[in-house]
């Protein structure tokens, strides 16, 4: 009989020391998938911060402010307040006139136009050099000969502009009837592409 109660006290020791190793087990691979769980945010997190900072260093106007030969642009982009505009996903295609572009207006012109009063038109006049979605230099050749030598495109301005090619460079002629040459393209941003041009575009309003 004493032996019969040794055994039993012992199984039921063994008993409540298994169910104390369960729940420890249990305890443990909770906080270790806990842990797991908290590590992936984290590490998710990290991947996000450093995409987001990836895209906005390299967005159609911090690759424009990262070239002097855009400074005039840049200047006008701020002057416009479309930094923000232009910084968001897009995709955009920007059709960039270089700093002897701007300095080929009329004396006075871009004076005029970065002043505060004048903003409205200032933002009429750069929304115009810009298209929704990418389209990189084969791409504008191919559509230019899709149809018939000559592509008509909405700017996000709102009026159209006219591409053709030219001893093998893209033509741009605005509203206006005044053209402007691509003189270099494929400038890849994370929102979009970079065309420079040698003209600035006018739109008719």
């Amino acid at each position: 009989m004493k032996k019969q109660m040794l055994l039993s006290l012992a199984m039921v020791a063994l008993l409540l020391a298994s169910c104390a190793d369960t729940k420890k087990k249990e305890a443990e691979d909770a906080a270790m998938a806990e842990q797991t769980e908290m590590d992936e945010q984290a590490l998710r997190l990290a991947e996000e911060v450093s995409a987001q900072a990836e895209f906005e260093n390299n967005t159609v106007v911090a690759i424009a402010a990262d070239n002097e030969s855009f400074s005039t642009l840049v200047a006008a982009i701020e002057a416009a307040d479309l930094v923000d505009a232009l910084n968001v996903k897009g995709p955009f295609t920007v059709f960039a006139p270089v700093n002897e572009a701007f300095a080929a207006l009329p004396e006075g012109t871009v004076d005029d136009l970065l002043k505060e009063e004048n903003q409205a038109s200032l933002q009429s006049i750069l929304k115009y050099h810009v298209i929704s979605g990418e389209y990189m230099a084969a791409d504008v050749l191919k559509a230019i000969e899709a149809n018939e030598g000559a592509l008509d495109i909405t700017s996000i301005q709102g009026e159209n502009l006219t591409l053709t090619v030219e001893e093998g460079k893209v033509i741009i002629t605005d509203a206006n009837g005044n053209a402007s040459t691509v003189v270099v393209a494929d400038v890849d941003a994370s929102n979009g592409v970079i065309h420079a041009i040698d003209k600035v575009i006018m739109p008719k309003s």
